[in-house]
């Protein structure tokens, strides 16, 4: 029998999982993004890497991260980090290179320092389009996570995990509307959000 307090502690895994995933990927991806952006001669080589991580499956992700940090909650971490990683990279080079040449001539003009200049004009003009790959790939996340159960990672996927193992219809429906539940709340929180984001670029 399914009770709150287990679906609450699967969910709160669920969420620490996707979570630590989603700042270790964001924490990578925006310096990545941040430079294919200002070099030109980077970014074919810097895009196709990180667009890997579009062309492998999930599963194929959080199994190939066995052999190096073994079953459990790291290896769901990083392997999830890597899927996150293309969506916040690619929107922050797209954000950063949408940047009116004007704005950059005009900081560069009142003696701002190139850090000065990225800090002060271009993150905040580059900022919702940056902020959109961090919303998709969080909801990105949230599904992708279910799969971590199957590497012992824990989360709502193990509903889904042990009722296909028990053919337990019951614990697949409530599996996969926690699910479904958890990125419609995702969604909307990240929805509010970028409402602020709006407002402050």
């Amino acid at each position: 029998m399914i009770t709150l307090s287990d679906l609450l502690a699967h969910a709160a895994t669920h969420v620490q999982m996707a979570g630590a995933a989603l700042a270790a990927a964001t924490a990578v991806a925006l310096p990545l993004g941040i430079l294919s952006a200002h070099r030109d001669r980077l970014r074919g080589g810097l895009l196709g890497i990180v667009n890997v991580g579009r062309v492998i499956p999930s599963l194929a992700m959080l199994t190939f991260m066995l052999p190096l940090l073994g079953v459990g909650f790291p290896s769901a971490v990083v392997a999830l980090a890597l899927l996150a990683i293309p969506p916040i990279a690619i929107n922050t080079d797209l954000g950063f290179r949408a940047v009116p040449a004007a704005a950059t001539d005009a900081a560069r003009g009142m003696g701002m320092t190139a850090w000065q200049q990225l800090l002060r004009v271009e993150c905040p003009l580059a900022l919702p389009v940056l902020f959109t790959g961090i919303r998709t790939a969080s909801t990105e996340l949230i599904a992708s996570a279910t799969l971590a159960a199957f590497i012992g990672g824990g989360g709502l996927g193990e509903y889904i995990l042990r009722g296909l193992q028990a053919n337990d219809p019951q614990l697949l429906i409530v599996g996969s509307l926690a699910v479904a539940a958890l990125a419609i709340s995702v969604e909307l929180f990240f929805v509010l959000v970028s409402r602020f984001v709006g407002e402050y670029s």
